[in-house]
């Protein structure tokens, strides 16, 4: 058992700068020499993208790990936060969207607040003080009360303008004493990170430009005093989980990771190298061959419409991942993983060829086609297990697959359910030992999952050695 300190970094809304504070607070606690080991709330892929760089020891990204509760129970997640909390000094967990808000208008489940209550954890929030002065007390009240066991342990104020500003902002926060104000932040755009669909850009896309979470940590600090943000917390007990003995790899799988493929749950990549997997990433868009003697594929999501010229420029790497697909070794593709491996994508700029492995075609719009979680149950045997495997996960795309004859080729067997109830929509495609989908899988929500896909592997590998 160890002790350190851990907190979660919330919101009144999306938007209101909880990315950029919590980069901030990881930038500066870092460079003080402090070992901070980063988590996100939900099923964001790119926040903990750039956890992972603001939190870089020795040179080397820290990876940041999804809790989330609705695709994974309590204690799956207090698993994950004590088994990377206890190699680290502090913990810093972003939340997601505002601090109550989740798939529920009336209940908890899948929020920030949620993850305060079940993992024991203070809660700063992040207000956007723009344009308020006494109504920011009256919001940050309302907050505090609506949940009695939510522990709101401060507030930041965001976007202040100026140093009247923040004195008119503490002034009313005497109407709220229970809440201390923590810092006041002055407004500064040119700090602010870009953004993408719903989402920030990728720090693969952008390049890792280490100076921004500097900029982030100097910022941070003009407004606020961390050792005393610090000294105020109470420190949390961690308990790392029982780790089973570790297994000598017995499968090679290929990890596609570069600027178009970089959507990956970390727990997904622990998981199958727990199962006895040993991952070997490739750049679909650099690399021309496949890594040696893979037994399996995974591909995952990204931003493959971004580079559909590259993709498909790429034609031996394409060729090659297609015959890959029709020797019958397990692959698994997920969202841009699965358009990856579609006949074409068409963009706004035109067609492009991709991996032809599933005889249909990816078309992209300029407002999002799905979003939203997922509960998945498989109707048939697939590389994942056996017919009735149930998992869940989400669901965020931009693209949909074009209306085709080829399309009634295909088979979809996944059976699905959203936020309200079954959801229609055609999932999951499996063409020989190849499955595809929209959905990412958190394979956090059953473990038998990875397992399966390592075994699969191993199962095919030993029919090739008997032929």
């Amino acid at each position: 058992m160890s002790t350190l300190k851990a907190f979660i970094v919330a919101g009144t809304h999306s938007g209101c700068g909880k990315t950029s504070i919590s980069l901030g607070l990881m930038a500066s606690l870092v460079r003080k020499g402090v070992a901070v080991q980063p988590f996100k709330c939900g099923p964001d892929f790119i926040d903990p993208g750039h956890h992972a760089l603001a939190c870089a020891r020795n040179g080397e990204p820290v990876p940041s790990h999804n809790l989330d509760g609705w695709m994974l129970s309590e204690s799956t997640n207090t698993d994950i936060f004590n088994r990377y909390g206890a190699e680290c000094d502090v913990a810093i967990i972003e939340g997601v969207m505002g601090l109550f808000d989740g798939i529920s208008g009336t209940a908890d489940h899948g929020s920030t607040a949620q993850m305060s209550k079940n993992l024991g954890l203070p809660v700063i929030l992040v207000v956007d003080a723009r344009s308020m002065a006494r109504s920011a007390a009256a919001l940050v009240s309302g907050y505090a009360g609506f949940d009695p066991d939510v522990n709101i342990a401060g507030v930041i104020f965001n976007r202040v303008g100026s140093d009247s500003h923040c004195e008119l902002l503490h002034e009313a926060m005497s109407l709220v004493p229970d809440v201390p104000v923590l810092g006041c932040l002055k407004r500064d755009e040119a700090i602010a990170t870009p953004s993408r669909h719903l989402g920030l850009v990728t720090p693969d896309q952008e390049g890792p430009d280490m100076s921004r979470y500097q900029r982030l940590a100097d910022w941070v600090e003009t407004g606020l005093n961390l050792d005393s943000l610090l000294d105020a917390l109470p420190d949390i007990e961690v308990v790392p989980p029982f780790e089973p003995v570790p297994q000598l790899p017995s499968v090679t799988i290929g990890l596609a990771r570069d600027n178009a493929f970089c959507f990956y749950y970390e727990e997904n990549l622990r998981l199958l190298r727990e199962a006895g997997a040993r991952l070997i990433e490739f750049s679909p868009l650099e690399d021309t061959r496949l890594p040696e003697q893979l037994d399996g594929l995974y591909l995952g999501g990204g931003y493959p419409e971004l580079y559909v010229f590259e993709l498909g420029q790429n034609n031996k790497l394409r060729r090659e991942i297609k015959e890959f697909c029709e020797s019958g070794r397990p692959v698994y593709a997920e969202c841009g993983g699965f358009m990856y491996l579609m006949n074409d994508i068409i963009t706004g700029r035109g067609r492009y060829a991709m991996s032809g492995v599933f005889p249909i075609r990816a078309e992209m719009f300029e407002k999002f086609r799905a979003l939203g979680y997922r509960e998945v149950t498989t109707q048939a045997d697939t590389v994942l297990g056996p017919a009735g495997t149930c998992a869940r996960g989400h669901e965020f795309h931009y693209s949909s697959i074009q209306d085709d004859p080829c399309m009634q080729s295909l088979l979809s067997i996944y059976s699905m359910t959203g936020r309200k109830g079954p959801i229609d929509t055609p999932e999951g495609f499996q063409v020989g030992n190849t499955l595809g989908s929209y959905v990412h899988m958190h394979f956090g929500s059953n473990p038998d999952m990875a397992r399966n896909f390592v075994e699969e592997c191993k199962q095919v590998f030993a029919r090739a050695g008997q032929n």
